[in-house]
């Protein structure tokens, strides 16, 4: 996977603090001798996500998952969702800079969808893995991505998250991919009551077309 956040965007300045860091990564390395310490980039990783979480519209959580320590305790983690919640739920923007940490969000009628990054990530990588959570949702909740049905279908949310990213890697931002996935793994637990249906139907099929021949 390409790194991320490697340069300031076009047309954008700004300074990239370099907050606490995640898994994998590590300090800046000394320039090598003849080589510019100016010129040195942050070392490549695959730790791109440090959160991923639901809120309703009054800022109580719904989903949530940390993949690093930099809110080591659920007390830390629940004043900084309320502090992101405060900053981001009366805005129009879907980037926000907190904390050191970059953040993209989506409003979807009750509920506000976040995806945390490292100051220095690639906004548009976050982004992605922030579109496929709410395309894959809006699949599997049926276009209904509101509080009620997000609850009654928590398992399945879990699911896709856990397609989406696992231990702060991104593993798929294509949602058709994720949901097909899902299902997969859904239907390899067992056969459900459609699935069963579905075996008699195709045995009676089978059986009806051998007494034709």
């Amino acid at each position: 996977m390409q790194s991320s956040g490697l340069g300031p965007r076009p047309g954008h300045v700004r300074t990239r603090g370099r907050g606490r860091g995640g898994p994998g990564r590590g300090p800046v390395p000394p320039a090598r001798a003849g080589e510019p310490s100016g010129l040195r980039l942050q070392e490549p990783s695959l730790y791109t996500i440090k959160a991923v979480f639901i809120l309703d519209n009054d800022g109580r959580r719904l989903l949530a998952k940390y993949y690093d320590d930099t809110f080591p305790s659920m007390k830390e983690q629940m004043v900084f969702e309320k502090n992101v919640f405060n900053k981001t739920s009366r805005t129009e923007s879907e980037i926000a800079f907190f904390g050191g940490m970059t953040i993209v969000y989506k409003n979807s009628i009750d509920l506000f969808l976040y995806v945390v990054g490292s100051s220095y990530e690639n906004e548009l990588m976050l982004m992605s893995v922030l579109t496929c959570l709410f395309e894959s949702l809006n699949h599997m909740l049926r276009k209904n991505v509101e509080k009620r049905w997000l609850l009654e279908n928590m398992d399945g949310a879990f699911l896709v998250l856990d397609e989406i990213v696992d231990g702060g890697v991104i593993l798929e931002s294509d949602p058709q991919q994720v949901i097909q996935k899902v299902n997969f793994r859904v239907d390899d637990g067992g056969l459900t009551e459609q699935s069963v249906a579905q075996v008699l139907q195709s045995a009676k099929e089978q059986i009806k077309w051998s007494l034709l021949k």
